[in-house]
Parts: C-alpha cells; sequence; structure tokens
C-alpha cells in the first residue's frame, strides 16, 4: 500500500503545530507560539506546508481539542478551505490524544473548580474527556499513571501532572496509519472540537424589546 502524505494541523494550545508526513518520515515541521492570534499567524507555515506537498494527494488531520474554542476553530476553518480547495479527506482527531506515549491519562483545567481527566492508549482515546470536581480528579491521580496536561502550565491540583503540546507530526503519523476504510469513513464525519459540556447562550435582554417569533414582527413592550 502506498504511504499516504498527511498535512496535520493543530491550534488547541498555545502553541500552533503544522506538519507534512509520509509515513514515518518528516516533510516538513514547524510552530508558532501564540496565545490568542492563530487566525493572524497560522497561513504563512499552511502556505509553506502545501508548497511541500505540491501536486500530491493529501489527507488532512487536524487537532479537535479539547483545548482553546478559538484555535481549535480556526484550525477547522482553515482545513476545511484547503481541503475544497484540493478536494483532499480532512479527518478530526482529538489534540490530547497526540503524544508519542503509548499509555497516559490527561488532567485539564476546565475552570471554575473543575477539571477534566481522559484516558489515551496506542493513540485513541480509551475514555473520553470527563468533567470531574477537584476531589474527584485528585482520586483519578491517586491510582497512578503517566499524567500529562495539555495547559500551558500544571493544573494547581497537582504537581504531578507534566505539560506538553499536540504533536502534529504524531497526528500526521497516527492518521497515516490509519486503514483506508477508517480513514474514508472518518472524513465523512462532521468536524467540530471536542465539548466538554453543551454550549450555554445567554439570551439577550433588551428593555422595550422582545425576541419576535417566526413569522412575526418585533413589537415593543408597554
Amino acid at each position: 500500500m502506498t504511504e499516504r502524505i498527511v498535512l496535520a494541523l493543530d491550534l488547541s494550545s498555545s502553541r500552533g503545530v503544522i506538519a507534512v508526513t509520509k509515513g514515518e518520515v518528516v516533510l516538513f515541521e514547524t510552530s508558532f507560539q501564540s496565545e490568542r492570534s492563530h487566525n493572524a499567524q497560522v497561513f504563512s507555515p499552511l502556505k509553506e506546508a502545501l508548497e511541500i506537498i505540491g501536486n500530491h494527494k493529501a489527507v488532512i488531520a487536524v487537532g479537535t481539542g479539547p483545548g482553546s474554542y478559538t484555535g481549535v476553530r480556526i484550525a477547522i476553518a482553515a482545513v476545511q478551505g484547503v481541503a475544497l480547495s484540493r478536494d483532499w479527506p480532512v479527518l478530526g482527531w482529538p489534540s490530547i490524544a497526540t503524544v508519542d506515549l503509548p499509555h497516559y491519562h490527561i488532567l485539564g483545567d476546565a475552570r471554575r473548580g473543575r477539571f477534566y481527566t481522559a484516558t489515551v492508549m496506542a493513540g485513541h482515546l480509551i475514555t473520553p474527556p470527563t468533567l470531574q470536581s477537584a476531589e474527584q480528579a485528585l482520586t483519578e491521580i491517586s491510582k497512578g499513571g503517566k499524567w500529562l496536561s495539555l495547559d500551558s502550565k500544571p493544573p494547581a491540583i497537582s504537581v504531578e501532572v507534566e505539560c506538553f503540546h499536540p504533536d502534529a507530526v504524531q497526528l500526521g503519523r497516527l492518521v497515516g496509519r490509519c486503514s483506508e476504510e477508517k480513514a474514508t469513513s472518518s472524513s465523512k464525519a462532521l468536524l467540530e472540537p471536542i465539548y466538554l459540556e453543551e454550549a450555554f447562550i445567554t439570551m439577550a435582554k433588551k428593555i422595550g424589546k422582545t425576541v419576535p417569533l417566526k413569522g412575526k414582527t418585533p413589537s415593543k413592550e408597554v
């Protein structure tokens, strides 16, 4: 079987990473530090990666988090644009599953005193990201094993957790090893960030106005 070329991109952390792989061979690799401006910095290295690929057929792999919601959405939008223009398939892959280790656990800060945990084996999520209280997370950590975090600094509840960034080279290799059947079926799946919980939408409230019903004109409150 011909080794597939993979364009891998992940913007879920403060360091954006892009790579082009062919089997175990790395054709291109770069990273850039950015807390809030992935959208301004991703296109130049992405152009370099596309130039390396040239006219060859490739598969695109994109990290889906969990992590920076904005970063993941930018990454998905960028690769969808490339995919449409070049007719390449796109596969989403959990960013937390791109560390080149056989088995490890993830601890992440979910804010508001909450954390999330997950377990990864051979590049695949064995247990998905699950929200936990600090007490629950500490109980999980106490069971042992290798613990990592995608956060820029270790979650405050434990000093035993090592920080890491997603690895675009490993992401490319993982997708490159997928069977043709899995690659084809996965490329048809909806691309969206991994959410820790359902989005909470706050309805706008303006004095004197109401949200119009479908087909109705807005009216002022008395």
